[in-house]
């Protein structure tokens, strides 16, 4: 069993491809727009070949892949985690902000998991979109890119303080330019997500998707219910919630089978968004309901379709990649 990885990288599946998207600035944030829910115009973290950004398409289903699927479930249908408007007052999504080298950098006062976090001070603007609203219960993440010095500062647990400073149960910094995406963290280290990933490479943007087939250009983040002491990379950390050997490791990752035929009727958005499950597929990130999608909340999506379409696709239309690189715990 290979062990744990050591220096911070986002290890690419061993069959997998790396991406040969055009139009696709790999490793490089610098062509993207400036605010909340920026647009990246083709900029996305990493290289070609990183875990997020490989084509899996071709590679070997797991030997237990069945039964792994089963666990999650056969008959439960996809369901995006995110969307237009408000829901309990917050927007919908993991929001996120872009900013420029130049914002000031805050001090991070760690509550929960210091040890395991990256040390601040973080470019975090004082009126930074938090996950849920700034009156949350919730994880609260912070998600900040910073274009310019090609870095992704996350947070989670967030809270601002009145000196502008801010407290967090855990913060984690991801070099966006680099396949050594967190130098810094030791194997085993949780990030602001249960796999120890980055949440922003992994989510649904409509920018993206609105070009619809071939519009996203890297794998999706979503959730499940139960998962068990073991991870499989790019993660580099477990959070079990289930004993059972058929229960997801953190990282594991499930593809839309090639013989499941989009259908024509669906929108460019879902289409977008399944291609993408097809090309590079769903990876587990963290406990949750199970196959909830994650992505960055935004006026233009259609939640009627978006729900309906993803409905009609279920557990059973999924395989698992082979997992090479599992790591057991205890």
């Amino acid at each position: 069993m290979p062990a744990p990885l050591k220096d911070g990288r986002q290890e690419a599946s061993t069959c997998g491809t790396a991406s040969s998207a055009s139009g696709v600035f790999y490793a490089d944030l610098r062509g993207a727009a400036l605010g909340v829910g920026a647009a990246l115009n083709g900029a996305q973290p990493f290289l070609a070949d990183n875990a997020w950004n490989q084509d899996i398409s071709a590679c070997p289903a797991d030997p237990a892949s069945d039964q792994l699927i089963a666990k999650i479930g056969l008959n439960t249908s996809l369901h995006p985690d995110f969307g237009a408007g408000l829901y309990n007052g917050a927007p919908i999504g993991f929001p996120y902000v872009v900013v420029s080298g130049t914002q000031p950098k805050v001090s991070i006062a760690f509550t929960a998991y210091g040890d395991e976090s990256d040390p601040g001070p973080y470019p975090v603007p004082v009126n930074a979109p938090i996950e849920g609203g700034s009156s949350s219960s919730g994880d609260r993440h912070v998600i900040v890119l910073d274009r310019d010095n090609q870095r992704m500062y996350e947070l989670g647990g967030a809270y601002p303080q009145s000196n502008g400073s801010w407290n967090a149960a855990a913060g984690a910094i991801f070099h966006a330019d680099s396949n050594s995406v967190r130098p810094t963290a030791q194997p085993g280290w949780t990030s602001t997500d249960a796999a120890g990933l980055p949440i922003f490479p992994g989510l649904a943007r409509y920018e993206e998707a609105a070009k619809g087939p071939g519009g996203i250009r890297h794998a999706l983040r979503f959730t499940v219910a139960s998962t068990r002491a073991a991870y499989v990379p790019p993660a580099s950390h477990w959070a079990p919630a289930s004993p059972s050997a058929f229960s997801a490791p953190m990282g594991m990752r499930v593809r839309l089978k090639a013989s499941y035929m989009i259908p024509a009727s669906f929108s460019n958005e879902t289409k977008a968004l399944l291609t993408a499950m097809k090309t590079y597929g769903l990876i587990v990130a963290d406990n949750g309901s199970n196959w909830y999608i994650s992505g960055a909340p935004d006026d233009r999506w259609n939640n009627a379709k978006l729900v309906s379409e993803l409905a009609q696709v279920k557990g059973s239309n999924f395989e698992v990649v082979r997992m090479d690189g599992l790591v057991v715990g205890p």
